[in-house]
């Protein structure tokens, strides 16, 4: 078989565009790839196996076809163009139609034909070897219609993707992951998930080849382009902010460059004509006529107007740089796009535009994110970086957080099922072992008990901080009354007349035309801003707690983590708060680190211990998922949802806001809109 591969692969490939054709648009792309045509090309099946497959079949309870009736006549029909003589079995074409017909029906196929492949499969083991058929598809898109109707221009094409192949990364004892082998798909989006150091960015790195792994490769189909979000928003300070976009073609941004500096010769030649021509004619193949409009276009769809557009990156605000090396990556429809953290300062309009911007998007996505919402809105599929290994799982970021706790319960309940088992066989034969009339049985037992096996459940590299807000007194009627605030800083008016009253409950969203707005009320609210006019008034039965956006002034001390979250802790004792600051992921010689040396993350952590320890019955929180990995923004959110007193609160995570909230306050320029609703009625978002 091994020397006629080449052979049969093409005559098979026939015989599947033809299968394919007729299936189309039945079942779903993937699983009719995986599935339908899996069961029916992918494995080497026996003519001997027909009775089997028909039996599991009708075991199953699916297709009703019986194929074994079938004449000579039909067989040999049904067996057209195949490869039955070199000893591949292939259904006959009533059951394809047949499969047509259920596919349309039952939603439920998909697995009937996985349990169907799995029995074959053990049927058929030693018949066939499995290296021989291996990768025989890798090349094929089967549910494409725009890959050509010529079945043999088909084969010779294949889908865009970039592949994984065995990438290790080391850095010098410690491993990141190793061994990993994933397939990125056209036309998917991948999150990428992990712990915080688990390696998601280093990975975007092995990919876009800025980093070259310990071991293993990364191979992108000759001629792909490959697009990456710059992180340094200073690195084109000398360019032109539509220079910057069309800089995410590099062949063309070079391209447009030489063509200036070949016309702007004074003594232009022959020679340099000929240059000139060939370049117009890869400019024109790159679509590079278009390519200012097309940047322009991208812009504007960021919210980056005309006026900016031929200014200098040196000359717009930081927030406009984050837009604009976004529009630089997603800029000229790239084949693989590359996205690390690609919502981090990011409006809520030009957020909700990038997502409708992926979802749309017809080639692969990989894309590294803490924002769940996000996540959910434009992901295909899950690659989870834990235990050093990636796995990809199908789904958004929901599906794959419920099913892994799923499993991990059924897990954890089936070795409680094989613990209890263990002991009634352990006790049983150490009762009976020692007695001869029960001898025999208690070998019995003994030999079922060596069987028994626990599974192991490895715990996963993950760790989630405790989040819990627990008020040391119930609000009474009165909580707090905002009337009439105004402030104006550096001439400019970033409140003006602002009045809501709070009631018992709330839990309030603040949105605002313009972020410093929010933070300035909440300075305001918690006293640590006087406001130009108007007042705040407390109820007397309210304590307050503070979560500042920016928490630095906290930490300028070299004070010790338990030392530092002794001073706000009712019970000054170091075991107390030594097991407190555990429960928040400081263990150990964590607790003894400096302040003024801690991440992001960690201070984030502090503050939140500091609030918790307040025992405050009502909480200002703004921003508190800035610099959280996914685990920490999971707990609190958990933490604000299970919160009995009132708060107020700003987030750009989407999913937080939503389900915490249940009133929404918006500062305009000109007016203060407050209503009852959940965040997504308030956006109109079903």
């Amino acid at each position: 078989m091994n020397n006629q591969k080449e052979l049969e692969r093409n005559e098979l490939h026939k015989t599947i565009w033809k299968m394919a054709d007729d299936l189309r648009g039945s079942v779903d792309g993937w699983d009719f790839k995986q599935y339908v045509l899996g069961l029916l090309f992918y494995r080497f099946i026996s003519e001997n196996l027909t009775s089997y497959l028909n039996e599991e079949e009708r075991k199953a309870g699916n297709l009703d076809f019986d194929y074994t009736k079938l004449s000579d006549e039909e067989a040999e029909y049904g067996r057209e163009d195949t490869l039955a003589d070199k000893g591949f079995y292939i259904l006959p074409s009533e059951l394809f139609c047949n499969l047509r017909k259920r596919a349309s029906e039952d939603k439920d196929l998909n697995i009937t034909l996985g349990k169907i492949l799995d029995n074959i499969e053990n049927s058929a083991k030693g018949t066939a070897s499995e290296d021989d058929m291996k990768g025989l598809f890798d090349d094929l898109d089967f549910n494409s219609n725009k890959l050509g109707n010529n079945v043999d221009d088909r084969n010779t094409k294949i889908i865009k993707m970039l592949n994984a192949i065995g990438v290790t990364v080391r850095f010098g004892k410690r491993t990141l992951f190793e061994d990993v082998n994933i397939k990125f798909n056209k036309g998917c989006c991948y999150g990428i998930i992990g712990a915080n150091g688990a390696g998601k960015s280093t990975f975007l790195k092995v990919l876009s080849g800025e980093l070259e792994p310990s071991k293993g490769e990364v191979a992108m189909e000759k001629g792909e382009r490959l697009s990456v979000l710059k992180q340094d928003h200073f690195a084109y300070e000398e360019h032109t902010v539509i220079d910057t976009v069309i800089m995410g073609n590099q062949e063309l941004y070079k391209i447009m460059q030489e063509k200036n500096a070949i016309y702007a010769k004074p003594d232009f030649s022959e020679e340099d004509g000929m240059i000139a021509a060939k370049l117009e004619e890869r400019f024109a193949e790159l679509d590079g006529w278009n390519a200012e409009s097309d940047a322009e276009v991208l812009l504007n769809d960021l919210g980056i107007d005309g006026s900016k557009h031929y200014k200098l990156m040196s000359e717009i605000e930081a927030k406009e740089k984050v837009k604009v090396l976004l529009a630089q990556a997603l800029f000229g429809n790239p084949d693989i796009l590359l996205l690390d953290e690609p919502t981090n300062d990011l409006d809520l309009k030009s957020i909700s535009w990038l997502e409708e911007f992926l979802i749309n998007f017809e080639n692969t996505v990989i894309v590294v994110s803490h924002d769940r919402y996000f996540l959910n809105k434009v992901c295909t599929h899950i690659a989870d970086v834990d235990f050093g290994k990636i796995k990809v799982y199908p789904g958004n970021y929901d599906f794959w957080y419920e099913s892994s706790q799923l499993a991990l319960k059924q897990m954890k309940d089936a070795n409680k099922k094989k613990e209890e088992k263990i002991k009634e066989l352990q006790e049983f034969i150490a009762r009976f072992s020692a007695n001869a009339s029960k001898s025999k049985q208690a070998t019995s037992r003994k030999k079922s008990l060596e069987k028994i096996e626990l599974d192991e459940i490895k715990p996963s590299n993950r760790k989630y901080p405790y989040v819990d807000f627990k008020p040391d007194r119930e609000p009474g009627k009165d909580i707090l009354q905002v009337k009439n605030i105004s402030k104006t800083i550096n001439g400019e008016k970033l409140l003006n007349n602002v009045s809501f009253t709070v009631k018992q409950g709330d839990k309030i969203a603040i949105l605002a035309d313009n972020e410093n707005a929010k933070t300035l009320l909440f300075q305001i609210i918690a006293g640590e801003v006087e406001p130009d006019e108007g007042e705040v008034i407390w109820g007397t039965t309210i304590t307050s707690s503070y979560f500042p956006k920016d928490n630095s002034y906290l930490f300028e001390s070299e004070d010790t983590i338990t030392d530092w979250l002794r001073q706000y802790s009712k019970d000054p004792d170091e075991t107390y708060v030594r097991s407190f600051l555990g429960r928040m992921l400081f263990s150990g010689e964590e607790a003894l680190k400096k302040v003024n040396v801690l991440s992001g993350g960690e201070k984030v952590r502090c503050v939140l211990s500091k609030v918790m320890l307040s025992g405050a019955n009502f909480l200002i929180f703004d921003e508190p998922t800035n610099h959280l990995d996914m685990e920490s923004i999971t707990s609190l959110n958990d933490g604000m949802i299970k919160f009995k007193g009132n708060m107020i609160f700003t987030s750009h995570d989407h999913q937080l806001t939503q389900t915490v909230a249940n009133r929404i306050i918006d500062i305009k320029i000109d007016k203060v809109v407050d209503r009852e609703v959940t965040y997504n009625e308030y956006l109109g978002i079903e």
